[in-house]
């Protein structure tokens, strides 16, 4: 299976890879963020990033610190005639990454400058979880950088050091950064 985990900061434009790879090359796209907002409907929780956070943490203690990846493969694999590879996003814990790669997948990072992310995030007002100070958003994404408590918890530094490739996407043409992105990943989508 051809495979892609997508991580980097938030607001860095992780999305738009998977769009892009779904958009132009068949690829299914699968956001695990997904999984955790419905299990967090179904507890009746808040869609807020501590919650999902926390839920995050509670499956890798339970089911494995690949646990989210391993349910997009399972997706993947239902789906398998339909899709020509799989792009899982977003990949917050080195347990993520590791299964990507034990799979035979790659990992990229996607950043920006905290200021533009930060414009990004507020813009978008998907949800309360996007209502926050400056000093609120860059201190959430500080506290996701490193394990915090547990070897569950969110560590994204980790993932960082895995990454097989990186791209910066500072601009405002969303076009323009899929491009770059496409051209980054040509040797994977070909393969």
């Amino acid at each position: 299976m051809k495979l892609i985990g997508i991580s980097g900061t938030n607001g860095s434009g992780k999305d738009t890879v998977g769009d892009m790879l779904a958009e132009r090359h068949n690829w299914l796209f699968v956001s695990v963020s997904d999984f955790l907002r419905e299990e967090a409907r179904r507890r009746n929780l808040p869609i807020e990033r501590k919650h999902l956070s926390s839920i995050s943490a509670e499956w890798r203690r339970k089911h494995g610190h690949g646990v989210l990846t391993e349910r997009a493969a399972r997706l993947f694999k239902e789906k398998a005639t339909k899709h020509d590879g799989l792009a899982v996003v977003p990949m917050r814990h080195p347990g993520e990454a590791a299964k990507v790669k034990e799979l035979g997948g790659i990992i990229v990072w996607v950043d920006a400058d905290p200021k533009v992310r930060y414009k990004r995030v507020t813009g978008r007002g998907r949800s309360t979880e996007d209502v926050k100070t400056y000093e609120q958003f860059l201190a959430e994404e500080e506290a996701e950088m490193h394990h915090s408590g547990d070897e569950a918890t969110l560590s994204m530094s980790k993932v960082k050091e895995m990454a097989d490739i990186s791209l910066v996407n500072n601009g405002d043409d969303i076009e323009a950064f899929k491009n770059e992105a496409e051209k980054a990943l040509e040797s994977v989508i070909s393969s």
